[in-house]
């Protein structure tokens, strides 16, 4: 049921007090207004600067001392007749006094049974517990793809005849720019419109990010990262790439009347540095989505009962710029120590992760949740359970065909042609190693050729490569040991299987 339909039920159940929890004063007052009309009722707006308005006609002006602003008020609606309607902007503040309080339960009492309402209107819930059967929350959503697509209408019709302005929008480009402004007040989604017109001269589903990025600057609890990184930037990985792109237009509203669910995420096991951020970065570049950094560590706070709060912010910050992607790294050191979390913090880790796990089977916004993590035994059974994730793949060492590909992805990062290097010979001379290990590779290279004042070659990287010992030579039980646990219980994100890691000849002893 939407708000508004809601609010009249309540207006109609002759509900004394209404608390509407919303940013948009504008829009709500707005459908009141045609609430009201509709229900021939009077609406009456109060707040602390502008007063009462329209204001309402006394018998007799009082004699005695005069009341502070929100008890007058209160006192005027006692003397109210039937059919108005009172809405209080911005009242919690004033929700913390006694006498407040008494006031409105006795007006409680006073309009059960008549057709007369006070509706405190503000972003915030703040109920004394002397109110909590007195009052009726009704939380007033954010505008529906509907909503927002009449205002993009809107903002069309205007400037179609502007010759300076690119006012064509395919219905392609206006599902896309519907689809990333949801998550949006009304008021904001006019105004980025307006950015884009001035910014770009034409509307552009960028600026409508840029103005996410702000809403996730405010919080201070998440990270928004820039979709930098493309998925032809991930070397290998052809399993993995062919779910994602299966799943590129799942959030669209055409998936949703075929029957499809939004997809609710993926986590990524598997050998450090083998491109398990790297992926989770490149969705975002690839589904168009933004992207937001979950730091557990940014959770976590000093004050009793703060982290929890601050997670169910977080949560609140992603789903309000839904549909987004929620990048949760290396989730098994932000939850560490949770089975001792009773007896180190309380129980607050396991209060924060509970609260998290029920988030992840339960949520409803479309936000898709990339986790990454490279021990899997340090992460509880309950996480990999169906049901949290829609998919678990394990990324492995690149076998000789992918490390050719990862070769050629950093070269020409740093401007050398590919075609001019034996791929093939480096992918032999660096069996074992990791994306995040070759590209080291590259780099030493090319510092050892910058100091010798000349152009890289061959040798440089053949010799770097030599001179590397990498994890899987340095960790090759733990590894061992990570296959073995992941080859019946994950999906393998390449198709072909690398080869078994093991100890070269010139590898010093460890």
């Amino acid at each position: 049921m939407d708000a508004i339909r809601e609010v009249e039920i309540l207006f109609r159940a002759k509900y004394p007090i209404l608390q509407i929890v919303s940013w948009e004063e504008t829009r709500v007052l707005r459908e009141l207004e045609e609430l009201c009309r509709r229900l021939d009722r009077t609406l009456h707006v109060w707040s602390l600067t502008q007063g009462l308005k329209p204001p309402l006609k006394r018998s007799a002006p009082s004699s005695g001392p005069s009341l502070p602003a929100e008890l007058e008020v209160l006192a005027q609606v006692h003397e109210a007749p039937e059919f108005t309607a009172f809405v209080l902007k911005d009242f919690h503040p004033y929700l913390k006094d006694h006498r407040v309080v008494r006031l409105l339960r006795d007006l409680a009492s006073r309009l059960r049974g008549r057709a007369q309402t006070v509706i405190i209107l503000s972003p915030i819930v703040s109920i004394p517990n002397e109110l909590q059967k007195d009052l009726t929350v009704v939380d007033y959503g954010l505008p529906s793809p509907e909503e927002i697509g009449r205002v993009l209408d809107q903002a069309i019709a205007a400037v179609k005849d502007n010759p300076q302005i690119d006012a064509t929008v395919t219905p392609e480009d206006r599902e896309r720019l519907i689809h990333s402004a949801q998550g949006l007040t009304l008021d904001e989604v006019e105004s980025v419109l307006a950015r884009s017109l001035v910014a770009k001269k034409r509307f552009d589903v960028d600026e409508v990010l840029e103005e996410k990025k702000q809403i996730i600057r405010k919080s201070g609890l998440l990270e928004y990262y820039p979709a930098t990184d493309q998925l032809s930037d991930v070397g290998g990985m052809e399993c993995l790439k062919e779910w994602l792109e299966r799943r590129k237009d799942s959030f669209s509203e055409r998936a949703r009347e075929f029957g499809i669910p939004a997809p609710k995420g993926v986590l990524l096991l598997g050998v450090q540095g083998c491109g398990k951020s790297l992926v989770a970065k490149a969705i975002a570049a690839a589904w168009g989505l933004p992207m937001l950094k979950l730091d557990v560590g940014r959770i976590f706070g000093s004050l009793v009962g703060q982290s929890e709060e601050n997670i169910r912010k977080a949560i609140a910050v992603a789903e309000s710029v839904a549909p987004c992607i929620l990048w949760a790294d290396e989730l098994e050191k932000g939850f560490s120590g949770l089975g001792g979390s009773g007896v180190s913090d309380g129980g607050t880790t396991a209060r924060v992760f509970a609260t998290f796990l029920t988030w992840m089977q339960e949520k409803t916004k479309p936000v898709f949740l990339i986790a990454t993590a490279n021990d899997v035994t340090a992460l509880p059974p309950e996480m990999l359970r169906k049901g949290r994730f829609d998919e678990i793949f394990f990324v492995d060492l690149p076998n000789r065909k992918e490390r050719e590909e990862i070769f050629a992805i950093h070269l020409r990062r740093r401007r050398r042609d590919p075609a001019a290097f034996d791929l093939k010979a480096l992918a032999r001379a660096t069996e074992g190693f990791s994306g995040a290990e070759i590209e080291q590779v590259v780099v030493g290279a090319l510092y050892t050729a910058f100091g010798e004042h000349r152009e890289l070659e061959q040798k440089d990287l053949v010799e770097e490569a030599k001179a590397a010992v990498p994890l899987s030579v340095m960790m090759a039980e733990e590894i061992d040991e990570l296959r073995t646990w992941a080859n019946l219980r994950t999906r393998p994100a390449s198709r072909r299987t690398p080869e078994p890691s093991r100890p070269r000849r010139n590898a010093p002893p460890v």
